[in-house]
């Protein structure tokens, strides 16, 4: 076995660990927010069902949900005993920022963790023992290979932390807005939010309607915009929560507050723009230098270097 064979077989091993994680995400997805979808596929499917055996109810699921996952949430019981109670509940706090919590526990992102960094670490193994690379070149792999394992799952959960945030800053001043207006128009808060609810299908609206959800079941509407503000740590959503909080608890008119919010929030969302585009000319320096300038040069440069290259040659 050649050195490239084992890069391939660590590239195609990481690239599967991604694979189930993604598969056992999707499995353990959540029914549509709707109440009635939700009950007819739940008649629906009690209806199917209710001649079937246990053999043909298994054989319905997925792959993923018949194999991968008890097997994964097995090892999630074991790793989830040996791994430190502080480190469970932060890597929880990031899969409820990033929206994933109905999706994928704590204990079971760990284990896929645990189970990639042995991976890496096997596939750095391999490398050492089956290649002639030079030894310095080894202990870089053996090191290298289980650090990407390890770091690869934490690299996926940031980056959906980050989509999240950035799409819920960017439905903020769109959500103020029409918040503003279903208030001034005679609509309580609770019902603008439901308002907002229906219009809106993004990240915020999801979490609007959590908090809707929490108020129904009797939670203050203070307790509720906080959990709210917990669960997003966007600073933008933050200020506007307390600054909502503080309005209720003084009595001023919330239409006037939503509307204030909404207007400052429109005007950082183009200044958030603008320094975006700002950023551009920077980004775009690294692909015009390694991939347009090279060929610019080989095809101005080119034809000179030909002829020069004869004329030496006489």
């Amino acid at each position: 076995m050649n050195s490239t064979a084992l890069l391939i077989a660590a590239a195609s091993g990481l690239a599967g660990l991604a694979f189930v994680a993604a598969g056992v995400a999707r499995s353990r997805k959540v029914p549509a927010a709707d109440a009635a979808a939700y009950l007819e596929q739940l008649e629906h499917g009690f209806e199917d069902d209710a001649d079937a055996d246990e053999f043909t109810k298994r054989m319905r699921q997925s792959f993923v949900a018949r194999a991968v996952h008890p097997i994964l949430g097995g090892l999630a019981g074991l790793v989830s005993r040996v791994t430190p109670r502080q480190h469970i509940l932060r890597v929880h706090h990031q899969l409820l920022l990033a929206g994933l919590t109905a999706q994928l526990r704590a204990e079971e992102f760990v284990t896929m963790q645990v189970l990639s960094t042995g991976l890496g670490l096997l596939l750095g193994i391999a490398v050492a023992t089956l290649t002639k690379f030079a030894p310095g070149q080894k202990t870089l792999f053996f090191v290298l290979l289980p650090a990407v394992g390890a770091l690869m799952p934490q690299s996926w959960l940031s980056r959906k932390v980050r989509e999240r945030k950035e799409a819920i800053l960017k439905d903020l001043p769109d959500v103020l807005d029409l918040l503003a207006i279903s208030v001034e128009a005679g609509v309580g808060f609770e019902g603008a939010m439901e308002v907002v609810c229906s219009h809106f299908t993004s990240p915020l609206a999801l979490e609007f309607s959590r908090t809707l959800k929490e108020m129904e079941l009797g939670l203050p509407r203070r307790e509720a915009l906080h959990n709210l503000k917990r669960r997003t740590e966007v600073p933008e959503l933050s200020n506007f929560v307390q600054a909502l909080t503080q309005a209720d608890a003084l009595g001023m008119p919330i239409g006037r507050v939503l509307h204030t919010q909404a207007h400052e929030m429109r005007t950082k969302r183009k200044q958030w723009a603008r320094e975006k585009a700002g950023k551009l000319p920077v980004k775009i320096m690294f692909p015009l230098v390694v991939f347009i300038f090279p060929a610019i040069l080989v095809v101005i440069l080119g034809p000179a270097a030909a002829s020069i290259t004869k004329g030496l040659g006489h």
